[in-house]
């Protein structure tokens, strides 16, 4: 489409983009930990695989990933997919994610993403999650475009590394290379996140909105007047793993959880990265 730039030239015109994180942002959870269940239910992991999951998804829930804790994610599920069939991955993600994932979609993050659409904006899902497990969320929401860590397959397998790691400075020059390619004015393009690893990416476009800020992601948008936004329906509490899911009484896990998650999130601390 070319519009008449009052010369004898003609310009192309510029679109615009909404990109979204997605944890915290548009669901109440994270995609990385969510299918911890599913993944033991299948003989992928061990219940004391899914208890570690599910302890370092509920410290997630309360007090969110430092820039250190998420690379040491990194480098935890990344050995722990090691050897995994990648189609066998996306199948349980696809056929269990109704119940895992849906319900945890924040309302508020629907009707945005409408809007979005109704404006003819191109939206974006933009994540630190392996896009195989950011597709099906995507095509729920009706989203078509997804910029995710991609992990190394080989054979159909994961191989345990990463080839690109799509966490904060990185999300910003992927929002740029997005750009160029598709021609998006991004003064007038919209970025959406809770986390402060993604203050890059909200200072890549002209309209950032802090969403469910963490402590730091609310003070740089205070200081630089960006929207706050508070999503609510659902309410993000997270819940203690069950007997059933991990084999272990849930007043056990309760008891554990305060002196387990750190521990956790400190000792992987010291894993080589991957990336």
């Amino acid at each position: 489409m070319t519009t008449w730039s009052g010369s004898t030239e003609l310009a192309t015109t510029r679109r615009v983009a909404a990109f979204f994180d997605l944890d915290k942002t548009i669901i109440a959870t994270s995609s990385a930990f969510a299918f911890g269940r599913e993944f033991m239910n299948n003989g992928l992991i061990t219940p004391a695989e899914a208890l570690q999951l599910s302890l370092a998804k509920a410290t997630y829930m309360v007090a969110g990933q430092s820039s250190e804790q998420m690379d040491a994610t990194r480098d935890q599920l990344a050995s722990m997919v090691a050897g995994w069939s990648v189609e066998q991955v996306r199948n349980i993600a696809r056929d269990t994610m109704h119940h895992v994932v849906t319900p945890a979609i924040y309302a508020e993050a629907r009707e945005l993403i409408a809007f979005h659409h109704n404006a003819g904006h191109d939206v974006i899902i933009i994540s630190a999650s392996a896009s195989q497990l950011v597709d099906p969320i995507a095509k729920e929401l009706g989203i078509a475009t997804v910029i995710a860590t991609e992990l190394e397959v080989a054979d159909g397998h994961f191989t345990g590394d990463i080839l690109f790691y799509c966490k904060g400075p990185a999300k910003a020059e992927a929002i740029a290379k997005v750009a160029r390619d598709h021609n998006y004015d991004l003064a007038a393009s919209y970025a959406y996140s809770d986390s402060a690893t993604d203050i890059p990416m909200l200072e890549a476009v002209g309209n950032p909105v802090a969403v469910n800020p963490d402590r730091l992601m609310k003070k740089a948008a205070l200081k630089n007047s960006w929207e706050i936004r508070t999503f609510k329906d659902p309410v993000p509490l997270f819940q203690m793993p069950s007997s059933r899911e991990v084999s272990i009484g849930a007043g056990v896990v309760a008891a554990v959880t305060a002196v387990t998650v750190g521990g956790f999130w400190w000792a992987q601390r010291g894993r080589p990265g991957s990336a």
